[in-house]
């Protein structure tokens, strides 16, 4: 591991304006993706701002009747909460689908939101990758590709978004509270904090450089019934092959969205409608334009059949 400076947060502003003045500055706070790619020296920061000492991990009701999240808020404790438990079942079996315990009692929501791709070329410093490396190609495209992107993927990068929590996420319209080094605040919508990857894989958010997320918004809940539905080689520590969120109404209708499948949480809004009409009406929606690989084209089938199982389940549950 490269040497590195230590910074303690003293408040968000405070951060953010650390890490716009510091060059090969990080934001670190779990650290359970963090600390593994500086092993690796994948990451070299040349200053790690250290943000667990700041008020950011309460879960708080909103005005609206959603739910506040603190950006340092567990994944133990988000996942257990009752109040997710019983409106956003979906976000907290998304939760337990991810890690294992003892990494979500240290993992965070902004981290989990914020954490890299798991793509073995992007983890092999031997391998070229655009993502680690701008500029000096792709060889997961010519090589093992099983796991990796089958849309919104680029002749750059074909990596996946590897958070279970994120998928959840996006199928609520969460909203993400971000405050910037001149102390200013926004919100982002969900959908449009991840990138894909198009000719520039190595900027993965639309943060600016500083740019420090401080908490999570989920709307008043949807109601339903709410399944997550992971698929992958072994039953624990894997990523998803293809994972399905979905909320669905008594009268069928509802909303989808998958993981394992892009490089940023999917969701096509328009394939909604046509969940009445059964899994694979959705699927042709969701995954119009896809462009897989032969290694990874049963990934297409694989959404089909688990959201088949998913709306299975969902009517058990109503």
């Amino acid at each position: 591991m490269m040497p590195f400076n230590y910074v303690r947060a003293q408040s968000p502003a405070h951060a953010a304006a650390q890490a716009a003045n510091t060059s090969g500055a990080k934001f670190i706070a779990g650290g359970t993706n963090l600390l593994d790619l500086m092993k690796l020296e994948i990451e070299t920061p040349f200053s790690l701002i250290d943000l667990s000492g700041l008020s950011l991990d309460r879960i708080e009701p909103t005005s609206e009747g959603g739910l506040k999240i603190g950006a340092l808020v567990r994944n133990t404790d988000l996942a257990a909460d009752p109040r997710v438990r019983e409106h956003y079942g979906v976000l907290s079996r998304a939760l337990l689908a991810g890690a294992s315990g003892q990494l979500r009692n240290m993992a965070t929501t902004a981290g989990n939101l914020l954490q890299r791709t798991r793509c073995p070329y992007f983890y092999d410093t031997n391998q070229a990758c655009n993502k680690r490396k701008p500029g000096s190609g792709c060889s997961a495209i010519d090589g093992v590709t099983r796991q990796l992107g089958i849309i919104g993927v680029s002749q750059a990068c074909i990596a996946t978004h590897p958070s279970d929590m994120a998928v959840a996420m996006r199928l609520l319209d969460a909203k993400v509270e971000t405050v910037r080094p001149d102390g200013t605040t926004r919100t982002i919508a969900i959908a449009d904090l991840h990138r894909l990857p198009g000719n520039t894989p190595n900027i993965e958010t639309t943060l600016s450089p500083g740019e420090l997320i401080t908490a999570v918004t989920l709307p008043k809940p949807l109601g339903g019934s709410h399944v997550y539905q992971k698929v992958r080689d072994r039953a624990s520590y894997a990523f998803a092959l293809v994972s399905v969120a979905a909320v669905i109404q008594k009268d069928g209708s509802g909303r989808v969205a998958l993981g394992g499948v892009a490089h940023k949480p999917w969701r096509v809004e328009s394939a909604d409608s046509l969940m009445a009409k059964g899994a694979s009406a959705v699927t042709e929606v969701l995954l119009s334009g896809a462009t897989p690989t032969h290694e990874n084209a049963f990934k297409i089938t694989l959404v089909e059949r688990t959201l088949a199982s998913v709306m299975a389940q969902a009517r058990e549950q109503a």
